[in-house]
């Protein structure tokens, strides 16, 4: 059966230029997340999955009628870089577009819906006009032409389907479409000796006009009757970091949004900065009209506002993790919180996709946390080797435990009592530390696994914790004496969780295998099939026993009978490659996190006893 009801917790990458955006009715807001493009009401930010990518989303466009959308995606070196179509008003593939190889660099649809120009990646080169009605290629052409450097973008006219501009490194094209001979010619733009590499496109609405924001922090304005160079600017003081994307307003003026995050108000003369608002990392999309004096700014940082023109401020209305989360916690006895970590750490309400706190360390990551059981605290894992504990309510850093681990803390649990921690390393030792009021103390290392430890989990008296490496060993140690008691092997692991009644746990890892065994027992006593291909790597056990559930590289999230090994729902809704799974402690939310930042909340299927 199908797991129903998800929720992505305002997830948005911001990766992508021009990624953002509004459609033509003014009721979504349309962005990528890892293979997926997410549809996102504006009113009551309910959000709809359109599912058809392999990987993930490198390109988006929406139609002037807003009768589609399309998105390009990123593949394997070599491999076909798809391009699908989609049905804005059914929600689904009008046509899958295999052409170009690796990357698909832009789209763009032609004003009137019957064309849509593709441009290909550095590994492609090739410029594709589609006919959108039969699905089929009318011509293709190189994109380098006489330069051998990459074509970077590319813009449909507002009011002619004969014509677009591509641009990039020292190179404006405007290419006429003739279908009487199905060529596209290019006429080059001439701009005299300023050369500049060209990042983002805008048109003017009466086509008079191209406007090109330049990795020099400029803007270039050329005549687009005359393929000429008509003005540049601003001459003192460039945006810092390039312009990323341009957005022509009605008095002619321009919106600019810079790499070092400055939203700029621009003069349609000079180009000088006349208003400036700074926001978080580079600006990467603006989206928005004129009309209610409102706009959707989308940024590097993964942030999402909502920018007022009229008194020249931004509400950030969505933050997320700029990049993969890597482990998912639930304090215990309580559904209402839970956190997440990536570059930094982040509190969440279960019940609303509302973040509640954050918690940034510059320049290092996070690669897992816990919650201490009298929930006062969130203890987190490091890549800088660090163990660092900060207060709940506040984020405040309450103790760090320098140099925990030679290459990096990459597991981590905290015991019941609340004075221990249990943490796993780069190099396959497990230590135990003891939380003094003011100080720590190591009680002991443990050394039998030969690579990464990447999962821990305690028993709830304290007395014993279990350990999952990368060199597919699972250890169960004695955290009173300190010593192993016992290890299994397995071919690969990633993963490891005890049944509620600790008389068996599980393990999995790279081979897509489920493997049950018995806590005093030498060899396994099931296996089962865990995904369709690749590693499963995380999963976790409802308190009852009765049921636990999987997350891997096959994006679906399952939820299994523990008893008969069977799947009893499978879920996708995820852009990327689950990366932790955890269920809520009453069983009836289920949380799942994945490589392209997502995080989605679904409807656990099975009531709780």
């Amino acid at each position: 059966m199908v797991l129903e009801s998800s929720k992505n917790l305002e997830s948005f990458e911001g990766h992508v230029f021009s990624g953002l955006r509004v459609h033509p009715d003014r009721e979504f807001l349309i962005y990528p997340l890892g293979c997926t493009v997410i549809l996102k009401n504006i009113s009551d930010g309910k959000q709809q999955i359109l599912l058809g990518h392999t990987s993930s989303v490198s390109c988006l466009s929406v139609s002037k009628s807003g009768s589609y959308i399309a998105s390009g995606q990123v593949s394997s070196v070599g491999s076909k870089a798809t391009i699908i179509i989609w049905n804005y008003a059914e929600r689904g593939i009008h046509a899958k577009l295999d052409l170009h190889k690796t990357t698909v660099e832009a789209v763009a649809f032609s004003p009137s819906d019957k064309y849509l120009v593709s441009l290909g990646g550095p590994d492609d080169n090739r410029i594709v006009v589609w006919n959108i009605e039969t699905k089929l290629p009318i011509c293709v052409s190189s994109a380098l032409l006489r330069s051998s450097e990459p074509c970077l973008t590319l813009q449909y006219f507002n009011t002619n389907d004969d014509f677009f501009v591509s641009a990039g490194s020292g190179t404006i094209q405007i290419w006429k479409l003739n279908l009487t001979d199905r060529k596209i010619h290019p006429t080059g733009c001439n701009t005299g000796k300023l050369k500049r590499i060209v990042k983002c496109l805008e048109i003017s609405e009466d086509d008079q006009f191209l406007f090109c924001g330049t990795t020099s922090g400029d803007i270039m304005k050329i005549n687009l009757k005359s393929a000429l160079l008509s003005n540049s600017g601003p001459v003192i003081g460039p945006l810092s970091l390039g312009v990323n994307v341009v957005k022509i307003l009605k008095s002619g003026d321009l919106l600019v949004g810079s790499g070092a995050g400055v939203l700029a108000l621009c003069s349609k003369t000079s180009f000088k900065p006349l208003k400036k608002v700074q926001l978080e990392k580079g600006v990467t999309s603006i989206t928005g009209s004129d009309e209610e004096q409102q706009f959707f700014i989308g940024t590097e940082a993964a942030q999402m506002y909502r920018f007022s023109l009229e008194d020249f401020t931004a509400e950030a209305i969505s933050s997320s993790h700029s990049s993969a989360v890597r482990d998912v916690a639930i304090p215990s006895g309580t559904s209402e919180l839970f956190a997440t970590c990536s570059n930094d750490i982040r509190l969440w309400s279960v019940k609303k996709p509302k973040e509640v706190l954050c918690i940034t360390v510059p320049h290092v990551t996070c690669n897992a946390l816990d919650f201490m059981v009298d929930g006062s605290s969130i203890i987190s894992a490091w890549d800088d080797g660090k163990i660092r504990v900060f207060t709940l309510e506040t984020g405040r850093l309450m103790h760090t435990i320098h140099s925990a681990h030679k290459q990096g803390v990459t597991a981590i649990a905290g015991t019941r009592d609340g004075r221990r921690i249990i943490s796993g390393g780069g190099q396959g030792e497990v230590h135990v530390w003891e939380l003094l009021p003011h100080n720590h103390r190591l009680l002991g290392i443990m050394k039998e696994h030969k690579a990464a430890v990447l999962c821990v989990k305690v028993t709830k008296d304290d007395k014993e914790c279990v350990s999952a490496s990368q060199d597919g060993t699972c250890v169960i140690w004695d955290l009173v004496k300190l010593v192993s008691i016992k290890l299994m092997k397995a071919s690969t692991l990633r993963t490891v969780c005890y049944h509620p009644e600790e008389f068996q746990i599980l393990t999995s890892g790279t081979n897509s295998k489920i493997v049950y065994w018995m806590v005093f027992e030498d060899s396994p006593i099931r296996v089962v099939d865990g995904s369709l291909y690749g590693s499963i790597n995380d999963m976790d056990v409802t308190q009852d026993g009765k049921y636990f559930v999987t997350g891997g590289e096959d994006q679906q999230v399952r939820v299994w009978d523990y008893v008969k090994g069977v799947v009893t729902h499978v879920g996708r809704a995820h852009g990327g490659s689950i990366t932790s799974i955890k269920v809520c402690p009453n069983s009836r939310v289920l949380l799942s996190t994945s490589a392209d930042g997502g995080i989605i909340r679904w409807k656990f299927p099975h009531p709780s006893s």
